[in-house]
């Protein structure tokens, strides 16, 4: 009998009858990311529900506890139970729903019956003497202090009740006096103020009463409570004593265990990865022996790191032939090939100051509000937007910030291994989306024709091209070459639909990359971006999808999972997974991180099938090696919430270059204007580029329809091509079959004759 089984036969045997004083059973309870849920042993007796890893642990070690008389119950699904209570929460799941139901009568029973004691403790206890005789005393001098208070206060109203009437008396004398008219008014008004005072100092020693037939009324409550409070001090302060022992047997055992555990001197990298692995092993909710899997929104496949004597084990038998033997794939000291290391084809070039900051951006508000509601529906690109919404980049120059990370395409064009490589290729599709993470802003939609060059041949070895070769829809061409033994080029559309509470960005197209020497060839394609609160609320974006990399030479693949966002999801957020394997299948390497912070891989070195979720999905446990940082992302600049959260590299895309073709996006009158934090002259020239290009594109129509009228005349018809990009020529790919936009050549030629005669003046 399996685990699972053998919990549920527990549970149905071991515990009684839900309404009797104890009830016990297994239950899966959600530990941590990484092993998810657990099976412990749960307790539920005298109104506390407590919990234990096995049951032999309840003689001397409890896990943790709960008070049902101030715990919230919630049921998720068939088989969840959510217990919360304060600051703690219990995610539990049984193995039936029957199982389920069981639990539930017996807590919800539990509780009732927790908050009618405390009820009967804390009310209706006027004969109930405190608990103990210094608490008794305690309150008994409280109340003398009271009374003795409230004595004082009867003497002070019986003396102002007093010469207050002696006041009067005295007044209403006077009143029968022949006195002046104006002196017999002012005595009235005195003689009323003294009946004031005296009304006003009878109701305070009215309350005062008041308060102390109150406190003797409610003084064995607030006693009770008082207890309570350190009964739940006392337990706190044994729990925390006895996690402190655990901890220091727990270190103890950590510091014998590089005596027992001998490491080979020839993997000094390695010592990291069984140091976390000891510490996981320490941890109070990671176990080595059990892994099952219940969560119902995980991703296909759970993960364990190997321990350093599992490691050495099993990776000369299990999965000898798990890479096709090559000497090149990532050893036991889950360090990277040497081809993969060598920095030998790098050469180090003397780098060029580049600017390190560009002008604060201005504190300009705007009603978004009343700009965007008639909107919605529409396509992005045609709405006329100011630049208060928009950051001082074209659409091409955030394509060109793909290259952030491109030392990482430099690393994996030195890689022998195919499926190392693909690793590294999988970290580069998803460090482009690092940037986006504070990027809330619209980029600047080019204007059609316009190009963007980011030539760094001489620092990183690559030259990189984008021209705008259609406006509707708005799609953009890329190119890049590499002295390092890569390129990569793309044609992106974008597919953008504003929805009222928030914005999607579906970008259209393949990206393409080729590795010279090995003629390994990638393609995939990017993910859904998504702008929330749009109207209300601070703008924050989010990435969700799948993207699939297919080496096409050795069809080798790697499937990335995007998780998005979820308020009630327990996963961390900007979560991405991913697996690594080769063409018939079978993963070799797992990949997790987050797409804003970092991504790490682990080599598989054992895989088998784990137990079925709640829909009868059976999934995958991977046993690998300690995981490997594939990339980090860099730190921003410092003033960077002040600079748009640029990144170093989108600082220096505006900054002026020589000998650029005249459509580079650097020579864009608004965009510059913006930079510099001039919005109205902006938003100005912004409108008068527009109503340009529309000029253009009117014109272009028109001349289209008088080609078309010249074609159905009887006379011979001139053919009219329509717009053709300068740099880029449409060709159907082999691959994928689609037609798109591939570099043609002559950009950099061009440059270096500084000929831009060709080019159309769009500025």
């Amino acid at each position: 009998m399996s685990e699972q089984g053998k919990g549920s036969a527990s549970a149905s045997t071991a515990a009684p009858a839900p309404g009797s004083d104890t009830y016990k059973g297994w239950l899966f309870k959600w530990t941590n990311y990484l092993k998810g849920y657990q099976r412990r042993w749960f307790v539920l007796s005298n109104g506390l529900l407590s919990y234990y890893r096995t049951q032999a642990e309840m003689a001397h070690t409890c896990r943790g506890t709960i008070n049902l008389a101030t715990a919230h119950i919630d049921t998720e699904d068939a088989c969840n139970i959510v217990l919360s209570s304060g600051g703690r929460t219990y995610h539990l799941k049984a193995s039936t729903e029957v199982e389920r139901q069981r639990w539930v009568t017996a807590l919800e029973l539990a509780k009732a019956k927790a908050i009618r004691m405390m009820n009967d403790q804390s009310d209706d206890s006027g004969d109930e003497e405190p608990t103990s005789q210094s608490d008794r005393s305690e309150l008994q001098g409280t109340l003398k202090i009271l009374i003795s208070k409230l004595d004082d206060l009867s003497t002070c109203n019986d003396l102002i009740a007093k010469h207050g009437a002696a006041l009067q008396r005295s007044l209403s004398e006077l009143e029968g006096l022949k006195v002046p008219l104006e002196g017999g008014e002012k005595i009235k008004a005195v003689n009323e103020r003294a009946t004031l005072f005296r009304i006003t100092s009878n109701a305070m020693i009215n309350a005062c009463r008041d308060f102390l037939d109150l406190a003797e009324t409610h003084s064995r409550r607030w006693q009770r409570a008082l207890q309570y409070e350190r009964e739940q001090r006392t337990h706190l302060e044994e729990t925390i004593e006895q996690l402190a022992k655990q901890h220091n047997s727990l270190e103890r055992a950590w510091r014998e265990a590089p005596t027992l555990v001998s490491s080979p001197p020839s993997a000094p990298t390695n010592n990291q990865g069984s140091e976390r692995v000891r510490k996981e092993e320490a941890s109070d909710e990671d176990e080595d022996t059990e892994y099952f899997d219940a969560m119902e929104d995980s991703p296909a496949f759970i993960t364990v790191t190997a321990s350093e004597s599992t490691q050495h084990r099993r990776s000369q038998s299990n999965l000898s032939g798990a890479s096709g033997g090559q000497a090149s794939d990532w050893n036991q000291d889950d360090s990277m090939s040497p081809s993969c290391n060598d920095v030998s084809g790098k050469e180090l070039q003397p780098r060029r100051q580049r600017r390190t900051h560009i002008p604060d951006k201005p504190n300009y508000s705007l009603n978004l509000w009343s700009i965007m509601k008639n909107c919605i529906g529409k396509e992005l690109s045609k709405i006329p937007m100011p630049v208060n919404f928009n950051e001082p980049l074209s659409m091409l120059q955030r394509l060109t910030e793909d290259l952030e990370y491109h030392e990482l395409l430099d690393k994996a064009a030195r890689c022998d291994s195919s499926l190392e490589q693909m690793c590294l290729v999988a970290a580069f599709s998803i460090s482009s989306y690092s940037t986006t993470v504070h990027r809330t802003a619209k980029p600047f939609n080019p204007l059609l024709g316009e190009t963007y060059e980011l030539d760094r041949l001489e620092e990183f070895g690559y030259r990189s091209l984008c021209e705008q070769v259609s406006h509707h829809p708005p799609a953009a061409a890329h190119h890049v070459i590499s002295q390092r033994g890569w390129t990569l080029w793309q044609e992106i559309t974008i597919a953008s639909k504003f929805r009222g509470k928030y914005l999607s960005i579906m970008p259209l197209g393949a990206i393409h990359l080729q590795f010279h020497s090995s003629g390994n060839h990638y393609v995939w394609r990017k993910v859904t971006s998504t702008v929330h609160n749009i109207i209300v609320g601070k703008l924050w974006i989010d990435q969700s999808g799948d993207i699939e990399i297919l080496n096409h030479r050795t069809k080798e693949t790697c499937q990335l999972k995007f998780s998005p966002y979820s308020y009630f999801s327990r996963d961390v957020p900007r979560k991405v997974t991913g697996v690594v394997a080769d063409s018939g299948g079978q993963a070799h390497y797992i990949l997790s991180g987050t797409w804003d912070d970092k991504i790490e891989s682990a080599k598989i070195i054992q895989s088998s099938r784990g137990g079925s979720g709640s829909e009868g999905k059976q999934k995958t446990v991977y046993q690998t090696l300690s995981p490997k940082l594939l990339w980090k992302k860099y730190p921003l600049p410092e003033n960077a919430e002040n600079m748009y959260y640029f990144s170093a590299l989108a600082l220096t895309l505006n900054e002026p270059e020589d000998g650029v073709a005249l459509t580079d996006s650097r020579m864009r009158p608004d965009q510059k204007l913006m930079e510099e934090g001039r919005w109205d002259e902006a938003n100005s020239e912004k409108q008068r580029l527009e109503e340009k290009q529309r000029a253009v594109r009117r014109r272009r129509e028109a001349e289209a329809a008088d080609a078309l009228d010249e074609a159905c005349s009887l006379s011979p018809g001139r053919e009219y091509e329509g717009y053709q990009p300068l740099w880029f020529h449409q060709r159907r790919d082999s691959l994928t079959g689609e037609t798109n936009f591939v570099y043609k050549g002559g950009y950099w030629e061009t440059k270096e004759r500084q000929d831009w005669s060709m080019c159309p003046d769009i500025y």
